[in-house]
């Protein structure tokens, strides 16, 4: 099985221990690859990159570990809320929880204290825009599910620059479809759902241009900008074969491209984060072919933001995963090794890049797991990421960054 390779992943960067210890950022940029484990990034360099090759990510020259375990009462596995809250605000909190502390007090969140320190700020999404993980640097609720509570502080509160990727059913209140259609055949359940008035329509009072398609995106202005390409996530995911499809309006890439030509133009800087939710996502299906087809999509994301980083130097780029899912294995292609049907069957065989070897990916679990996920960085303040850290050790470097003067 083939996911076509993206080549040009070798863009460069500074490599230099100056860059890396250098305490002032005016740029951060940081990449979540929701789900992303050392052995997702294993599988994709495989694939994409072959045997002597790197991925786009894995080149960067400084790279660590961060632990993931929430503050739960009941679990000892993260979840993307909890996570992401700790990237964001640097305390842990419990599973399902944006940005609020274990009793449900909100947070300061890295999103608030960029913009209170004039620079930019972004959001970058394959999921809905409100999802869990870019919603905890922009928001506080004790329930992640209060999508349409997020969608209205990022409007009349937090405010972010620019605001881009799916789910657009929380944006609009029940019965009045957007332009995506409510009850679509390739998922009866998406549709309006919001229960907080026409947001897109308080966006624009606000000052922001919408977009919903990848002609308007294109086209859009130098503006506060607000792009909805879905009714919830921009793809479908599903086992192999059951309606799955990757395949968004708009690619992650695209968006990043545009959000940084737009926040780029902030002379105090900008905060984006930026996210590929399909690998998560395709993962808690036990689906192979579409984890690697997001992952290369990620990839030339992050080739994007390497190439900003090459003439911007005072940027602080930073690509890790909230936490892994599926619990994927690399294995050998061996028959006699195969583990049945259903949750934990292997997937494969898949190319290795340049060779006629080949592998398979072997899953455990349809949901979480609570390894250590890896962290590679460069620019500014990078050389923190060095070494093993817990989750809100993310928080306490990118703060220094965004607001030290």
């Amino acid at each position: 099985m083939v996911v076509n390779p993206t080549p040009g992943a070798s863009a460069s960067v500074p490599q230099g221990a100056a860059e890396a210890k250098t305490r002032v950022a005016k740029n951060v940029i940081f990449i979540n690859g929701d789900g992303m484990g050392a052995a997702t990034r294993q599988a994709a360099r495989l694939h994409l990159a072959g045997l002597g090759g790197q991925l786009a990510m894995d080149r960067l020259p400084v790279s660590g570990q961060l632990t993931t375990d929430p503050d739960d009462p009941k679990a000892v596995v993260t979840d993307s809320a909890a996570a992401a809250s700790a990237w964001a605000t640097g305390e842990k909190t419990y599973n399902g929880a944006i940005s609020v502390d274990v009793d449900g007090n909100p947070l300061a969140t890295l999103g608030s204290q960029a913009k209170a320190a004039g620079k930019a700020t972004g959001l970058v999404t394959t999921a809905q825009v409100t999802d869990a993980s870019p919603a905890a640097f922009f928001a506080n609720t004790a329930n992640r599910s209060a999508q349409d509570e997020i969608a209205r502080q990022y409007i009349e509160v937090s405010k972010p620059d620019v605001i881009l990727g799916g789910g657009e059913d929380w944006w609009l209140p029940a019965g009045k479809a957007g332009a995506f259609r409510d009850k679509p055949a390739e998922d009866p359940s998406e549709g309006s759902k919001g229960t907080k008035g026409d947001l897109v329509k308080k966006a624009r009072k606000a000052g922001y241009s919408y977009v919903n398609s990848a002609d308007q995106l294109r086209r859009a202005g130098s503006g506060k900008l607000l792009g909805l390409f879905a009714n919830e996530e921009m793809f479908q995911q599903r086992p192999e074969g059951q309606g799955d499809v990757y395949d968004p309006v708009v690619g992650l890439s695209t968006m990043t491209t545009k959000a940084l030509g737009t926040l780029d133009r902030n002379k105090k800087g900008f905060f984006l984060m930026v996210e590929e939710e399909g690998v998560d996502e395709f993962a808690h299906a036990n689906n192979g072919a579409r984890v690697l087809q997001s992952m290369q999509e990620l990839e030339k994301t992050v080739a994007v933001a390497r190439a900003y980083v090459a003439t911007h130097p005072d940027t602080l780029l930073v690509v890790t995963g909230d936490h892994e899912t599926g619990g994927l294995a690399v294995e050998e292609p061996d028959t006699g090794d195969e583990s049945g049907t259903g949750i934990s069957a292997e997937d494969g065989p898949f190319t290795v890049r340049g060779s006629r070897k080949t592998f398979f990916i072997d899953w455990t679990t349809s949901g979480h797991t609570g390894v250590d996920v890896p962290v590679t960085a460069v620019g500014p303040l990078s050389d923190r990421f060095t070494g093993k850290h817990p989750n809100t050790h993310v928080y306490d470097v990118l703060r220094q960054a965004l607001t030290r003067r």
